[in-house]
């Protein structure tokens, strides 16, 4: 009897070491794999997220439905994104800038958007260059925005997003122009590319956004320089 139990016993020694080793032998296996290099022939995904080690955002590849909506200072943005493409987020986690494009048709009419921008810190972007085009009119061409210096964009998200939780529509609205009419400008200050009108233009423009100084060249082949002052007004022009 001492001797079966004694054999039962060490049975059941040898079955737990084994069972230790072969759950051992699984997880240096799962260790292994986790952090070898996979290699895909191809992949099909609606979103993909690619983070840092310590697991900061630092890139979003998504569809339309997906789309990260933007965050600045910890501030998710409340609102659809309708857009696909690869949003960007830097060292802290804030979006900035990205690659999107949309495209449909619409009562017959290609409505189509494209555009590369790059975002000041903690503000909107501030170099973009962008395509859109509806109901036939196309425009195409390189922006930059002057940013506030003193005021972070979160402070208009914050705002932004109380306006939009508001449930009356009117109320909503009137919250939401509020909260826009409060915060610094952001004034287009160069525009190079082609407009609505086909013509292929340099406008330059000061603080206030208002265009001083238009190179022009119509679809004709007219080209022209303009000189305008802060009203609009054109001051001078070549040829004359």
């Amino acid at each position: 009897m001492k001797r079966r139990l004694r054999r039962q016993i060490r049975l059941l020694q040898i079955y737990a070491a084994g069972s230790l080793l072969l759950v051992l032998f699984f997880a240096a296996a799962a260790m292994t794999q986790s952090n070898a290099t996979q290699k895909f022939d191809e992949i099909t995904v609606q979103r993909l997220n690619v983070v840092d080690a310590n697991g900061t955002l630092r890139l979003v590849l998504s569809n339309k439905d997906r789309m990260h909506p933007g965050i600045l200072d910890g501030k998710l943005i409340n609102r659809p994104r309708p857009v696909a493409g690869l949003l960007f987020f830097n060292d802290v986690g804030d979006e900035v800038g990205g690659l999107t494009f949309t495209g449909q048709e619409v009562n017959g009419q290609g409505r189509a958007n494209g555009g590369l921008m790059f975002d000041q810190w903690k503000q909107d972007q501030t170099v973009g260059i962008q395509y859109s085009e509806d109901a036939g009119q196309r425009s195409a061409g390189l922006q930059v925005w002057d940013r506030s210096d003193t005021q972070r964009l979160s402070e208009l998200i914050e705002k932004l997003n109380a306006a939009n939780a508001i449930q009356d529509p009117t109320a909503r609205a009137a919250a939401v122009q509020t909260a826009r009419s409060g915060a610094q400008p952001g004034p287009q200050r160069l525009f190079a590319g082609k407009g609505r009108d086909r013509a292929a233009t340099v406008s330059l423009s000061d603080a206030a956004g208002k265009p001083r100084l238009t190179l022009k060249v119509q679809a004709d082949g007219t080209a022209s320089i303009e000189f305008l002052d802060a009203e609009g007004k054109v001051t001078e022009r070549l040829p004359k």
